[in-house]
């Protein structure tokens, strides 16, 4: 639509199912690269991919016309089929249902991307749990405890 502007930018956060920590150093570049990509190809714009064993994060500028929603189904659906189907491990791989979505202004997002970057120093000091559970708090959204990602009892 002529004279729509925007300056959207969402950061998610999505889970291995039960938080099995198998996403492997092996391959953990090149899946944070096909993430990059899928996001891209979904019309939106990669700025940063990270994350460690058991869970990502992603920061993307977005616009209007996109469904974040949409966007993370096409993009968990694509790379669970391409950790699969190069057979990086020996078990089915699949991501866990939902995922964290979060917006930040744009005088935040080196700070972010900088966060973002240095997952695996972070979580040296906190959990994901943790992490998870304080940004939710910060952007002041209401959960059910028992609906936030599921671990492996």
């Amino acid at each position: 639509m002529p004279n729509t502007y925007s300056s959207l930018y969402c950061h998610t956060i999505f889970a291995v199912k039960f938080r099995h920590a198998v996403i492997q150093n092996s391959f953990k570049k090149e899946l944070f690269g096909v993430l990059g990509n899928l996001i891209n190809e979904s019309g939106c714009s990669t700025v940063i991919v990270n994350g460690v064993s058991d869970h990502v994060h992603a920061l993307f500028k977005f616009y209007p016309k996109h469904s974040i929603s949409e966007v993370m189904k096409s993009v968990k659906a694509k790379s669970s089929k391409w950790i699969n189907e190069n057979g990086f491990l020996n078990n089915r791989f699949e991501w866990q249902t939902g995922f964290g979505s979060f917006t930040n202004s744009q005088n935040q997002i080196g700070k972010l991307f900088d966060y973002i970057k240095n997952q695996d120093e972070h979580h040296e000091k906190i959990t994901f749990r943790e992490e998870y559970l304080n940004l939710l708090k910060a952007h002041q959204i209401e959960f059910l405890p028992e609906y936030l990602f599921k671990e492996l009892e």
